[in-house]
């Protein structure tokens, strides 16, 4: 902060981004320097209307709270399936699901993320710094998740979560290597996002699959694809040499979080979504 504490004022303590009301949920917490959420649940109706209107005013813009979302999205996606009418009684088994989910959200509360990407009490100045991106999908969904790793002279390391991105699966069913490889290039558009707005001087890209299929993909240079594919593998190709393609086994990789989707209380305990999954943290990739 470039302000002393004594400047500061107790009642701008938890500023919005966008204005004093709140609305958005986003919070900035300026005695901490951190992002958090404060939504309720107050009146949301059990229609596919109500879900879909409550959901959206969750407002996330960097996805910090995607896997958590991501599960009201998929029990909207299945009401889509039953082409339920907007304001028709849901499933009591989806009725279910939606209420354990409301109950669950006041908990995001607890959920905070540091607004400064670089921590100023545990590295010096920075060195090197490189972004790892982590892909995923399942038959709910797929994203993309992204890290920042930033190096100082003394070998120390520090890795942040950046921004994430999540998407539902279709409801017209399709393969979970083709989800796999959408996921990819969902990756790839968070690459072209951090590097046009982080002023770090970034020296490469990573990108992590647990898909070996997809990693085939890439290297099949010579091989003619449908066109699903190869429209795809032309999004990824494009773009900075400095990118690399690697594989990571699905217990290492974060990305599983948001496309399959976590509790509240998950989210909370579980340090590998906020900082990077372990091997990050090592000095030998």
């Amino acid at each position: 902060m470039s302000l002393p504490e004594t400047e500061w004022s107790k009642a701008a303590a938890s500023l919005d981004w966008l204005g004093p009301e709140r609305a958005l949920g986003v919070v900035w917490r300026v005695e901490t320097d951190q992002y958090g959420y404060d939504v309720s649940a107050k009146d949301v109706p059990s229609t596919k209307r109500g879900m879909l209107s409550f959901t959206s005013t969750v407002y996330d813009p960097l996805g910090f709270v995607g896997p958590f979302i991501m599960r009201a999205k998929v029990l909207f996606q299945e009401l889509c399936r039953q082409k339920l009418d907007w304001d028709e009684a849901i499933p009591k088994y989806v009725a279910d699901q939606w209420i354990r989910w409301l109950q669950d959200l006041p908990k995001i509360a607890d959920f905070k993320v540091p607004r400064c990407l670089k921590p100023s009490d545990r590295l010096e100045a920075p060195v090197a710094f490189q972004l790892h991106h982590f892909s995923d999908a399942s038959e709910k969904g797929f994203g993309a998740v992204t890290y920042l790793r930033m190096v100082d002279a003394s070998d120390r390391i520090h890795c942040c979560l950046v921004m994430a991105k999540s998407r539902l699966a279709p409801i017209k069913p399709t393969t979970i290597p083709r989800l796999e490889l959408s996921a990819a290039v969902v990756a790839v558009k968070l690459d072209q996002a951090c590097r046009k707005h982080l002023e770090y001087t970034l020296s490469e890209s990573v990108f992590w699959t647990d898909s070996t299929i997809v990693l085939h993909y890439l290297q099949s240079e010579e091989k003619r694809f449908q066109t699903f594919v190869a429209n795809r593998v032309a999004q990824i190709h494009e773009g900075p040499s400095s990118r690399k393609w690697r594989h990571v086994d699905t217990n290492n990789n974060p990305a599983d979080d948001i496309s399959k989707g976590m509790s509240a209380d998950e989210m909370i305990t579980d340090e590998r979504w906020t900082q990077g999954p372990t091997f990050l943290w090592s000095k030998e990739l």
